[in-house]
């Protein structure tokens, strides 16, 4: 069986979970029901907003230079998520009924996280176009308009679903999304997400291009010009910034450069070190003693 056949006969992908294991999103409900007047959601460090109107109209306004339109006019049921911090306000949102609910996003690792690193400032989508999401609003929905035991809990799980839902809609659909070259368009690519989850399920591993190439079915040269278009980057800068990113996220929490060197498979703690000073320009030490 040739490569492509192979490819082509694996079996189904999961694209998300080793990312979303390593690299942890949690949602926080923090509004439900009518708004009244102008509403402002201020821009936080490593916060993100999704927001769901379920029913009615209204109008969101960005500050200029933000990257995004100055004014969005909603006019049908729709998600709005941020994923970023950007500041918001929201006018002339439903005043009556609860068909409206708002969730912080916390990114670990901030403007490191990949998603956040991966997605457009803010995607607007109609409710309609995510096959299955109106069974998971209707719990949330449920959840937000009368008080039970542990329904914030509840409320904050059912959010992460909505986000992983999106973030399959946006896989699926990475053009009509408008996404960037990048992690999420190279996830949307049959070929190319088999290597990409190899990569993040199996940082450590001496991954070489013609590995890589035959996981995707394709010949070195083809992989190596496809996943540069595709993703952004050269297959060995992409994995060096994703060990980096493991690296910067194990060292926040207390891991010493010489544990985090063995697991992303370095021969010693200076191999690591070098990776920094390429890529931040200062050791694993000064990079974490900035971060405090």
């Amino acid at each position: 069986m040739s490569n492509v056949a192979a490819a082509a006969a694996a079996p189904p992908l999961d694209r998300l979970s080793a990312l979303l294991e390593r690299f942890h999103v949690r949602a926080h409900l923090f509004h439900s029901g009518p708004l009244c007047g102008v509403t402002t959601f201020a821009a936080k460090e490593g916060r993100g907003f999704l927001h769901v109107l379920r029913r009615g109209e209204m109008v969101v306004t960005h500050r200029a230079r933000a990257g995004v339109p100055r004014k969005v006019v909603v006019k049908e049921p729709s998600l709005l998520f941020y994923p970023r911090p950007l500041a918001h306000d929201f006018h002339n949102a439903p005043s009556e009924g609860s068909d409206f609910v708002c969730a912080t996003l916390d990114f670990e690792g901030g403007g490191a996280h990949p998603l956040v690193r991966a997605l457009p400032a803010l995607i607007r989508l109609p409710l309609h176009a995510v096959d299955g999401l109106e069974q998971s609003l209707g719990l949330l929905f449920s959840e937000t308009t009368r008080v039970q035991c542990g329904h914030r809990l509840l409320a904050d799980r059912l959010f992460e679903v909505v986000l992983i839902q999106l973030l399959r809609w946006l896989l699926d659909h990475p053009q009509e999304a408008g996404l960037p070259a990048g992690l999420l368009t190279g996830l949307g690519d049959a070929q190319l997400a088999r290597v990409l989850v190899a990569l993040h399920e199996q940082p450590g591993e001496p991954w070489m291009l013609e590995q890589m190439a035959a996981k995707a079915g394709m010949s070195r040269s083809a992989f190596a010009a496809r996943f540069k278009a595709v993703v952004g980057a050269t297959p060995a800068d992409y994995l060096a910034g994703w060990r980096l990113t493991i690296a910067q996220a194990a060292l926040r929490g207390g891991a010493s450069v010489k544990t985090v060197a063995d697991e992303l498979g370095y021969a010693n703690a200076s191999a690591l070190s070098r990776l920094f000073a390429q890529k931040l320009g200062a050791s694993p030490r000064e990079w974490l003693a900035r971060q405090s």
